[in-house]
């Protein structure tokens, strides 16, 4: 699995970079707040919503550690699916969030 940590994707956000975020936290935590474009997609719903996702386009998957976004970059992977899993996840994500 192929693996980037917060920083970096705070970097290439800030580059103008076109990337997809995908936020698999249950919908508690994404009222918290998460990152400012992100597609909020609990983990659990992936498997129902693979019919939002281009199988042409790059994700990056967040959760609140990168544990459950781990499982959702292998899930997504075994689709057929170009993920790549932030390491840290909103633990380390030092932007401004939308609510």
């Amino acid at each position: 699995m192929k693996q980037i940590d917060m920083t970096t994707l705070e970097e290439k956000m800030k580059n103008k970079e076109n990337v997809n975020v995908i936020d698999v936290r249950e919908d508690d935590e994404v009222a918290q707040g998460k990152i400012p474009g992100a597609k909020h997609i609990p983990l659990n719903d992936i498997p129902d919503r693979l019919n939002e996702l281009d199988e042409n386009s790059h994700y990056y998957m967040v959760c609140r550690s990168g544990g459950r976004s781990g499982k959702a970059s292998d899930y997504l992977e075994s689709e057929g699916y170009d993920v790549t899993n932030v390491d840290g996840g909103m633990l380390a994500w030092n932007g401004e969030v939308e609510k």
